[in-house]
């Protein structure tokens, strides 16, 4: 096969690389989009979509969304149900006084193997895209006028222009050429089951997040899907994991077979499928993410919330900025680190906030008291619980939440 000559080309046709293709594609940009599997394909993950998604796809294009919206795969999400170790919960709506029957949802659970696979089946749908499947690209090598890239066997090669990396948690790229590797305090570990027939899942379909004392500073979660399905799994620091020698495995079992709430609630599950491991790099701590000719983007950007554990809607987030940005390089002819500079400095001014908050959050939650408390303080005052509400769309409670002088007012004032 003869080298494929670009502008462009993004490795990886996951959430981040599919996204920036889109907008490329829908700016009027070619690209070659490149990816190791073969769509459909499934991706061990959470499965839980923020409203950031459908935001950002209808800022593409509003048929993306549309399409997205009337889509039978995903199940409509309207919350979260916060469970602290002292068992006390409390539903929390994305959007205070919610009426299912009259507005959009704000969150949506679905497979990643259907959800990737839309995003793919959109590329296609875009004749600037040329879409390569089955080929994993494992060269990477700078020259004068572009990355040259291929494959191990040789018979696929690329030369670009620029490249914006994808693929992804484990990607080569990342590790390689931007020299960003796994650091335990910044990464979280975490395994995923499909089971059917749980009960007590809420009507309105809200997901759930236990923070169990045995798992604290993780969690363990239970998001509902269609056919009665739903993804369960537990996450954890790798530092703590390391540390306390868990196996995550073993814990997942456990929790559903001894604990004792939830051994009554899975009585009738049914495990369908294999219990899967996957990583998450935490956004918990400034990076550098682009470099000479590249942009990285996702996962392989390290842009997971620190607290959730939710990285698509970043991914989309990022793979639209690095589009944006792509362009730009290409208007002026300029893909040195230094132009590509830009890209870093808007991602940390658009996500970087809200990950400043979830990593202070996510050192909180390790410490049972503070949950407890505030569930207690929930369960009691109505305008605590919208004050928790507004969290998903406000900065600035996120803020409070993080500021241990907040928790000494509210042990006082009540």
């Amino acid at each position: 096969m003869p080298t494929i000559k670009t502008d462009i080309c993004i490795i990886g046709a996951g959430p981040a690389g599919a996204t920036a293709a889109l907008q490329l594609a829908y700016s009027g940009v070619p690209c070659v989009i490149i990816d190791k599997a073969v769509f459909p394909r499934d991706k061990v993950c959470g499965d839980g979509l923020s409203g950031k998604v459908l935001t950002l796809l209808g800022r593409i294009d509003p048929g993306i969304a549309a399409r997205l919206l009337a889509a039978s795969f995903k199940l409509d999400s309207w919350g979260v149900n916060f469970v602290a170790a002292n068992r006390m919960g409390i539903d929390i709506p994305y959007k205070a006084g919610y009426q299912k029957a009259s507005g959009e949802p704000r969150g949506f659970v679905c497979k990643r193997i259907d959800f990737d696979n839309f995003l793919v089946d959109e590329l296609k749908r875009c004749p600037q895209v040329q879409l390569i499947e089955g080929v994993n690209i494992t060269k990477h090598t700078l020259e004068a006028d572009g990355y040259l890239l291929g494959n191990a066997s040789g018979d696929v090669q690329v030369k670009a222009k620029l490249v914006i990396a994808a693929n992804g948690a484990y990607s080569p790229f990342t590790k390689e050429v931007a020299n960003i590797h796994m650091e335990p305090e910044h990464y979280v570990a975490g395994i995923r089951a499909y089971y059917k027939n749980i009960s007590g899942i809420h009507p309105d379909k809200l997901i759930e997040l236990h923070f169990l004392r045995n798992i604290l500073p993780g969690y363990f979660w239970i998001f509902p899907l269609p056919n009665g399905e739903a993804n369960v799994g537990v996450g954890m620091l790798s530092s703590s994991l390391r540390r306390k020698k868990v196996n995550l495995k073993q814990l997942l079992q456990d929790t559903v077979t001894k604990d004792p709430e939830m051994k009554e609630r899975f009585k009738d599950a049914v495990l369908m499928g294999t219990i899967d491991g996957y990583g998450l790099p935490l956004g918990s701590r400034k990076r550098t993410l682009s470099g000479e000719r590249y942009m990285l983007t996702g996962d392989a950007a390290y842009l997971i919330d620190p607290f959730t554990g939710e990285g698509i809607g970043n991914a989309l987030y990022s793979g639209r900025m690095a589009a944006e940005q792509a362009i730009i390089a290409i208007t002026a002819d300029d893909y040195s680190a230094a132009a590509l500079r830009a890209y870093d400095a808007r991602v940390y001014r658009v996500l970087g906030p809200e990950l400043i908050m979830s990593t202070k959050l996510q050192k909180l939650v390790k410490y049972p008291w503070i949950l407890n408390m505030l569930m207690k303080m929930a369960a009691r005052n109505k305008e605590f619980r919208n004050l928790l509400t507004s969290m998903f769309h406000e900065v600035d409670i996120r803020k409070k939440l993080t500021q241990p002088m907040f928790y000494l007012r509210l042990l006082f004032s009540r």
